[in-house]
């Protein structure tokens, strides 16, 4: 796809500067999964000062790693002409292109981190989110038999940074001194409280008869600014919604499920990628959506058909209905929180790389196509990435009206990628889930490398004296284990999500 300049990696940098202590330097580099990786390069770089911390290490290499992935982006850009007569692969394209940007913006934050008001775990966060990036644009344009060699280098460098990080935060080490440093205050106000900032009404009695409008009136929001609050108000909303990455702090509250609808169809089988299907896109940090419906009713026919993709960090999805078949809620990347959400779908239904916690949430299996029903597919690929789908006190059963006896199937998930890791902790489960529980994906090496957990569940798809005998796979019995993928470990929750006023719970 590109032609790599010079690939960053842990002992390159090791070579291109003046470290204060040799040692610190072999310590980091032993830290990272490729610490030889081309360690014969040399990159001339201007004087700098001697590294003589873990802190400026990391910085410094996530600094190379910015300039290869300017450098790719820029390379890609020059592909483009090549791809004019078709569809499929134009798409492939954009799509890579648009997650190079995003990549870099998450680069970009982590790299100021210390100038910015962050902690560790928001550096873990933009690195995996990063390294997720990279990978959903592998796997399209691998799809399409188009050469991805470059990405790996890349793909290397995030990696090593991943590492690197994750072994400072070990070490009680990191960004913002040792206990870290405060977030910024986000003003949530209630709608219920205050006028809201913008009115969405087809009828024209609000400021904008379209959401997209309303969403683009608000213009670009930094990310410390004040939430910015959009009514809208009952209706059906056909069209397709955008909250762009420099789009922070959105708060969009309908007037209830099933009053508040925005619908589309574009779907993978009408020429769209699975990427490029949804209906919302949610970009902007801190994003919240509440008290409405959102639908892909492109319909199990036409394969993957995404209703929301959500790449939004720290944000939330309260009291809100994704409705959808195959692929139908895409929670991509960066720390999500859905609370008191019905969630349809078929195949791999809850999906992507994201951090993503379901709390008091009813998850609806539809009639699947091919008569087997996957409730989720998660896609961490890199055992430092703090990513998964924990599912805490929610209900899993068969959708109102769907047909899921004579031989259908429904599994609790299957490994997407090779460190996919699903939690399922006090939810009941309905007759519906098979008694192995969970799916293979003809992917043998998963199954000890992935983690799947179930703690106290109840109901009668719950027992799990049948379900599958993988080295992945954990019935969990210990409570502080389980104690790991509560809000606050899990997705850092004390930090940014009571600023929300949307109710959460705490304790297992």
């Amino acid at each position: 796809m590109v032609a790599r300049g010079v690939t960053v990696t842990c002992y390159t940098i090791l070579i291109s500067f003046v470290v204060t202590s040799m040692v610190l330097g072999n310590e980091m580099c032993d830290q990272t999964p490729h610490p030889s990786q081309r360690k014969t390069l040399v990159i001339q770089h201007p004087t700098q000062k001697p590294i003589g911390s873990a802190t400026e290490f990391l910085k410094v290499s996530m600094e190379r790693t910015l300039d290869g992935v300017v450098k790719a982006k820029k390379d890609t850009y020059s592909l483009g002409e090549q791809f004019d007569s078709n569809h499929i692969e134009k798409g492939a394209w954009e799509d890579c292109m648009e997650l190079y940007d995003r990549t870099i913006h998450r680069l970009n934050q982590s790299v100021s981190c210390q100038e910015d008001v962050c902690s560790r775990s928001d550096v873990q966060a933009w690195l995996s989110t990063a390294l997720t990036n990279l990978e959903t644009c592998r796997e399209g344009m691998s799809e399409l038999g188009v050469s991805t060699d470059s990405l790996q280098g890349i793909t290397i460098d995030i990696t090593n940074a991943l590492a690197l990080s994750k072994g400072m935060e070990a070490n009680g080490n990191g960004f913002g001194g040792a206990l870290g440093i405060s977030k910024v205050a986000v003003e949530t106000p209630s709608i219920r409280r205050r006028s809201p900032d913008a009115v969405v009404a087809q009828d024209g009695s609000g400021d904008y008869k379209t959401i997209q409008e309303a969403v683009e009136g608000a213009g670009e929001r930094p990310r410390e600014s004040k939430r910015y609050v959009i009514h809208v108000k009952a209706g059906v909303y056909q069209e397709y919604v955008k909250v762009g990455i420099k789009s922070h702090n959105i708060m969009i509250v309908g007037d209830g499920i099933g009053k508040t609808i925005i619908t589309g169809d574009k779907s993978k089988g009408r020429g769209f990628s699975t990427f490029k299907s949804a209906t919302f896109v949610a970009e902007g940090d801190g994003f919240v959506a509440r008290d409405m419906t959102i639908r892909n009713t492109a319909g199990p026919e036409n394969k993957q058909a995404v209703a929301l993709r959500s790449d939004s960090d720290r944000s939330v999805y309260y009291r809100c209905s994704i409705q959808g078949y195959q692929d139908t809620l895409y929670v991509h990347s960066g720390r999500q929180f859905f609370r008191e959400c019905n969630i349809y779908g078929t195949v791999d239904f809850i999906f992507g790389n994201a951090a993503a916690l379901f709390q008091n949430c009813s998850i609806l299996a539809r009639t699947p196509p091919n008569r087997v029903n996957t409730i989720t597919a998660q896609n961490r690929g890199n055992p430092n990435q703090t990513t998964g789908i924990v599912i805490q006190n929610s209900v899993i059963r068969a959708a109102p009206g769907a047909h899921l006896g004579g031989g259908v199937r429904t599994y609790l998930g299957r490994p997407w990628g090779s460190y996919a890791l699903t939690v399922v902790i006090g939810t009941f489960l309905g007759p519906l889930i098979e008694p192995k529980g969970w799916m293979e994906w003809g992917n043998q090496t998963a199954l000890s490398t992935l983690y799947y957990g179930e703690y106290r569940n109840s109901g009668p798809g719950s027992g799990t004296t049948n379900r599958v005998n993988w080295a992945g796979f954990h019935v969990i019995s210990d409570i502080e284990e389980a104690r790991q993928f509560t809000l606050h470990n899990f997705i850092d929750a004390a930090s940014w999500l009571p600023s929300t006023k949307v109710p959460f719970t705490t304790p297992l």
